[in-house]
């Protein structure tokens, strides 16, 4: 067996319900797309998948439907997940014999139930992955942000994702205490949209909104005044509208979501040994996801929560950083995997 030992292509996945991220061992992240699929609804087939299916978005005929199998962060369509999987690993495997045999490990969300945690190993063995280890973001975000999991001290992550925020306060390689919040920036996406709707009676798109978040959000007062022109469609005559947007109307339309986000935070530490609650204090609060870098949220959370807050580096690959180091040493990690499945029998 270790003659084909050669041929397996070991990877680590960031399934997420916004993007999707690969690392393959011993390359590194080799794709980073949107986690999205074009399919035409009157042949079922699918048309484009990832950066290719987001230029579609908002703008495609009434017959070719957007797709986005996970919300927040959970499986909603199976078998597109599936085509997602099978795209991608074929996109850094390419075909052959061997190409198709991975070993996996896959971030999900905390508290998933078993059928959750059963639908994302069985879309990825029936995308071509034989074994499929599972570990929730938080404790991937961790690790590839190199903090000390495996000692007697505790450790908090905050993971703001796309679809979901994953909280975990994490001590001797595992979640001692997590929750998921089904706030995170998709959510900070729907606010602006549903604030320009209401308050400026224009219409406008996800990606709209996510420039609009991007470009001039943020969580608390900047010096810098801020603005950006915003087209999209007046709700009374139906026709095409632009106005000016400023950084306080943002900043007002998040401040909902976030103060849910701390309060969750509040919950969490109050429900907490104190000695963990100590660690916390001494070590502060890790931020990482796509979520995090919103202006000013680490002083959001840090005013907030009285706790020292800080963004690790490069959050959007936080979690598949800690997939890819799980995979380049699995020996290393196995104690702390959240499920060891045993290897399916591979046909030679």
């Amino acid at each position: 067996m270790k003659l084909f030992q050669n041929f397996y292509k070991n990877v680590g996945i960031d399934l997420g319900t916004a993007n999707t991220l690969l690392y393959l061992k011993g390359q590194g992240i080799v794709v980073n797309e949107p986690t999205l699929v074009a399919i035409n609804s009157r042949t079922g087939q699918i048309i484009n998948i990832g950066t290719d299916a987001k230029k579609m978005l908002d703008r495609t005929p009434s017959h070719i439907n957007l797709v986005k199998p996970l919300m927040n962060g959970v499986i909603s369509d199976f078998e597109t997940t599936e085509e997602i999987l099978k795209y991608f690993l074929r996109k850094v495997g390419g075909s052959g014999l061997f190409s198709r045999y991975y070993t996996a490990a896959i971030s999900i969300p905390t508290n998933l139930t078993e059928v959750e945690r059963k639908s994302v190993e069985d879309a990825a063995v029936s995308a071509g992955v034989a074994r499929v280890y599972l570990v929730e973001a938080p404790l991937a975000s961790a690790i590839g942000a190199r903090l000390p999991i495996e000692e007697a001290t505790s450790n908090m992550v905050i993971d703001i994702g796309g679809g979901s925020t994953e909280i975990s306060i994490i001590s001797v390689g595992g979640a001692v205490r997590s929750k998921s919040l089904k706030i995170a920036g998709e959510k900070f996406n729907e606010d602006i949209i549903r604030s320009l709707k209401e308050d400026y009676n224009l219409m406008i798109g996800e990606p709209t909104a996510e420039e609009l978040k991007m470009s001039i959000g943020s969580a608390l007062p900047i010096d810098e005044k801020l603005e950006m022109v915003v087209r999209g469609r007046d709700t009374a005559s139906g026709l095409p509208r632009e106005i000016i947007i400023k950084d306080a109307h943002i900043r007002a339309v998040l401040q909902r979501s976030l103060k849910a986000i701390t309060e969750a935070v509040k919950n969490l530490i109050e429900d907490s040994p104190p000695e963990l609650v100590g660690d916390i204090l001494k070590r502060g609060i890790h931020l990482s996801g796509g979520g995090s870098l919103l202006r000013g949220i680490d002083k959001f959370i840090e005013k907030e929560i009285m706790v020292s807050t800080h963004v690790i580096d490069d959050p959007l690959t936080g979690v598949v950083r800690g997939l890819g180091m799980i995979i380049e040493d699995l020996p290393r990690y196995a104690t702390i995997l959240s499920n060891q499945q045993k290897p399916r029998p591979i046909n030679l």
